[in-house]
């Protein structure tokens, strides 16, 4: 070979010795013409043409007992003698292998100093064999593309030969340390761990793995959540993969930092069923006791380090076939381990990739000299020769197309890796227990059953897993209140049938049944929405959800709305009657009182709408704090709560309570105004007034226990539907239990007039308050005696009247054919009568009860016939009679009755009689109209 191809282009910055030797080489001419003469690559044809030659084999690896791996050397001497005699004696091959050692002693100026002198002063090579140092073998493959030489190593397995741009003349029967991360990421895919973080120790062998392991995760899609690296102390950054929530740590690291790293992670507790550590596997026996340089016990490291997962190539198949050398590898491991006895060597773990380098080399150049011979016969001449830079193309060529099957299993080389065989150990119990295995050629993963023992019940999670729960409202809960509200309903249902069967009756009549259908439809409504506001998300969906709070909101809001709306609506009515100063008649029907109910819904459904339109309600998510798994499992609990909100929820909110306190506000003043009215069928001031109160206490305590309790919703669902079973229960209650009550004990009584029974507390009250007022104003003292006196004036006036008027009632009863014959001279006393109650109900409050003062001025007599004396008696003794009062009341209270009717939509005073039989007689029919007017004043 030329001496222009020794040059030191391409690695003199790398080994300035090397090139100091090429130098010696080139410019000493001896030594030059000694290793011309001896290296006429391009002359000697024989190795091919010629059958059972010996075929030199360059073997470098380090030999001296001092040098560092050099006991692999020794451990793998029997398995390439073994190689050699199988392939002798398997009687396939014509020629023999002999193998010259060159001792390289791990050093880069004596390894490369043995490469030239093999190359210098001994025979040619055809291929080079070893190569164990990382750094010597580095500088020799970067220089064989030059020699045109190929070189195969049995024990480097460091990342950087990888590079075929730099070494494209290197193969290993040996997986590469980068051989493990695709299997690591099949690994973590079977667990679907998709969430890792990485420890590496800052050395270039490990930080090469790390770097291509992060790329074979990236196409793996599985985050890497973490990267740290250390030097020395690893405890700083093992605390840091703590705060990061990495549970599945990938470490590259050495035997001896990693007991430094296993102390670490007893001392934060990263161990356990939380957590899995996936380390080398390379490391010697029981190098926790060995290596332990840290003050933690080995007792305390064992603990940490059970269960870790180690990863390394497979040195022999664990499948018993018999090999391109006809034996399976529990066979070939006794032999080996018979010859390693005789040499009295310890035994390497890389002997197995040695073997079956052998062999690589053995198919290689058998191969290479069947294709020279078919083109020696090719060419036709006798004296065929080749280049080296040809041959060497030719064992590139065929080693890139080895398939067989070896000792260490299918040998089969991808850009000039090894596709090997990866295993999978777990630390158990204090010893590694093999656990599957990886095929690269067939990308599968095959782990044994059963086998893998995880500290918990399952696998470790790889993160913090988060389960969110949602808080929802207890079934029992939910069925205990929709139970309750059920009977609320059929509570009102109950009152509805008893206001529309007696809708007709006096009592019922005068209460406004249909106003009374509104209340219980109202109260039915606020029921209704009970159901809804206990759904949530895991009965319906987000969207039906968002969907829910719109339609219990509207039902809720029309509900309170038309059961108080009705309420106040009758009470109005009833104030605007018997506030009708000017005494006419007044006609307010229930059409009027449902255009009232109306357009209150209408106000509703304007703030509805636009409430719905600018800022509908939506569905949202409040998270709360990460809490443990109640069952221990190995994940962590975060609750969340769905609500009801939109962007102005306080403002919405602010409208509607204001519209609703103004509407009881009016109730309330509406109730007052009626206090005094003394029909009970009519006055409901009283219940509509604890109604309020009622409903004003609970809604403001239950708006403000349901705002604290919002992160609860069982107590918040609780309190909602109490108060509002409470506030419609209360009010339907309060509107219909008096009636049916009433109505079973003295239906006629509601009717009456309550100021016909006067007692004598009650004038002893009016003196009371006559003479408060007296000594509370003494500068109006001489006003009110004026007033006093023309009070008993009147009262004396109106007594005459009521006596003539009792006169003409006997009359008319006793003889009805007299009828014509009254004086039409009664008939202007009668209107006196009417124009003495205006004049009165002009007056000040004292004087608005004259008639009832006068009533009470005497107590009531033994009734009975008439007494003679009775003659002789005053005029206002005399109408007060037992008599006098009964024969009164017959005829008062049905006209009193008849003159209201009207005014709600009943009978007309102007067509019907005020009582039933006294109607059709003819004594009333041809009564004149003055008279009924004075009546329906009365």
């Amino acid at each position: 070979m030329a001496p222009a191809r020794r040059d030191c282009s391409g690695w003199e910055m790398l080994l300035p010795t090397g090139c100091l030797l090429l130098s010696v080489l080139l410019f000493h001419p001896a030594l030059a013409k000694v290793c011309n003469d001896r290296t006429k690559h391009g002359q000697d044809n024989s190795w091919f043409t010629r059958d059972g030659k010996n075929l030199p084999i360059m073997v470098l690896m380090p030999m001296n007992k001092s040098a560092p791996m050099s006991g692999i050397s020794r451990g793998i001497q029997p398995a390439v003698e073994l190689a050699i005699q199988h392939i002798n004696e398997s009687g396939k091959y014509s020629f023999s292998l002999i193998t010259e050692i060159f001792d390289t002693e791990c050093d880069n100026a004596k390894g490369l100093r043995a490469f030239f002198d093999a190359i210098c002063y001994y025979p040619k090579h055809l291929m080079i064999f070893g190569g164990v140092c990382p750094s010597v073998t580095s500088i020799i493959a970067e220089s064989l593309e030059g020699w045109n030489l190929v070189q195969l190593s049995f024990a480097a397995t460091t990342p950087v030969l990888a590079d075929k741009k730099k070494y494209p003349n290197f193969f290993r029967t040996v997986p590469s340390d980068n051989a493990v991360n695709p299997a690591v990421v099949k690994f973590l895919s079977f667990y679907n761990w998709s969430r890792v973080g990485t420890l590496t120790q800052d050395v270039q062998r490990f930080s090469e793995v790390r770097n291509d392991l992060t790329n074979e995760l990236e196409k793996a899609d599985i985050q890497i959540a973490d990267t740290e690296s250390f030097s020395n102390d690893p405890c700083v950054n093992v605390k840091k993969l703590k705060d990061n929530d990495v549970r599945i740590i990938i470490g590259q690291f050495d035997e001896h930092l990693a007991s430094k790293v296993f102390c670490c992670a007893y001392n934060l507790n990263m161990f356990g069923s939380k957590y899995q550590w996936i380390i080398p596997g390379w490391y010697q026996g029981n190098w926790w006791e060995q290596a332990n340089t840290t003050n933690c016990t080995t007792k305390k490291l064992l603990t940490a380090m059970e269960g870790y997962i180690s990863v390394d190539f497979e040195p022999l198949s664990a499948r018993q076939i018999k090999g391109i050398s006809g034996r399976t590898p529990k066979e070939y491991e006794r032999e080996y381990s018979r010859k390693l006895q005789q040499k009295g060597a310890e035994s390497s773990k890389f002997h197995g990739f040695a073997y079956d380098g052998i062999w690589v080399i053995a198919k290689t150049l058998t191969r290479v000299r069947e294709v020279l011979r078919v083109k020696q016969r090719q060419s036709g001449y006798h004296n065929f020769t080749v280049d080296d830079r040809e041959v060497g193309k030719m064992v590139l060529d065929v080693m890139n197309e080895t398939n067989f099957f070896g000792v260490t299993g299918q040998v089969m080389f991808r850009n000039g890796e090894r596709m090997g065989t990866i295993k999978f150990n777990q630390f158990q119990e204090g010893q590694e227990v093999k656990v599957g295995e990886y095929n690269a050629i067939a990308d599968v993963l095959d782990l044994i059953n059963n086998s893998i023992r995880f500290q918990g019940v399952e696998p470790p999670k790889d993160r913090t897993f988060v389960r969110l729960q949602r808080r929802h409202i207890n079934v029992p809960l939910y069925s205990i209140l929709s139970t309750i509200t059920i009977l609320g309903m059929l509570m009102a249902g109950a009152f509805l049938f008893f206001n529309i069967k007696n809708r007709n009756h006096r009592l019922i009549k005068m209460s406004s049944p249909y106003m009374n259908n509104l209340i219980i439809l109202g109260g039915m409504l606020s029921y209704a929405s009970i159901f809804l506001f206990g759904l949530d998300g895991g009965f319906v969906s987000d969207k039906e959800f968002e969907t829910l709070c719109t339609v219990r909101t509207w039902i809720l809001i029309v509900g309170y709305t038309t059961a108080f709306g009705a309420m106040f609506a009758k009470t109005w009515r009833v104030h605007a009657i018997f506030k009708n100063v000017k005494m006419k008649k007044k006609i307010i029907k229930d059409q009027k009182l449902l255009i009232i109910v109306g357009g209150m819904l209408l106000i509703d459904l304007c703030i509805l709408i636009c409430w719905q339109i600018v800022d509908p309600l939506r569905r949202t998510v409040e998270e709360y704090s990460l809490e443990a798994d109640p069952q221990g499992r190995d994940i962590s609990i975060r609750p969340f709560l769905e609500h009801c909100e939109n962007t102005h929820m306080t403002i919405w909110l602010g409208i509607v309570y204001a519209y609703k306190g103004l509407l009881m506000l009016f109730g309330c003043f509406l109730a007052w105004e009626t206090r005094n009215v003394s029909i009970p069928a009519l006055n409901d001031s009283k219940y509509i007034g604890m109604s309020v109160y009622n409903v004003g206490i609970m809604c403001i305590i239950g708006a403000a226990v349901s705002f604290l309790t919002r992160d609860q919703p069982n107590v918040q669902f609780c309190i909602v539907a109490l108060v509002i079973i409470f506030c419609s229960t209360i009010t339907l209650c309060l509107v219909f239990v008096p009636k049916l009550l009433t109505m079973r004990t003295n239906p006629d009584a509601a009717t009456q007039n309550r100021r016909l029974k006067f007692t004598q507390n009650q004038k002893k009250e009016d003196s009371k308050t006559s003479t408060s007022v007296t000594s509370v104003n003494q500068a109006n003292t001489s006003r009110l005696d004026g007033l006093q006196t023309d009070n008993h004036r009147l009262r004396m006036r109106i007594t005459e009247l009521d006596k003539e008027l009792e006169e003409v009632t006997m009359q008319l009863q006793d003889t009805p054919e007299k009828t014509p014959y009254i004086k039409q001279n009664h008939y202007p006393d009668a209107n006196n009568i009417l124009s003495i109650r205006n004049f009165t109900d002009g007056k000040a409050d004292g004087e608005k009860s004259i008639l009832k003062n006068h009533l009470e001025q005497k107590p009531q007599a033994q009734w009975g016939s008439m007494d003679p004396s009775r003659i002789n008696r005053g005029p206002l003794e005399d109408i007060n009679s037992p008599e006098h009062i009964q024969r009164r009341l017959s005829l008062q209270l049905p006209i009193l009755h008849h003159a209201y009717l009207p005014s709600i939509g009943g009978i007309d005073a102007s067509c019907t009689s005020p009582s039933g039989s006294p109607g059709s007689s003819p004594r009333h029919r041809h009564m004149p109209p003055s008279y009924r007017v004075m009546v329906s004043g009365l």
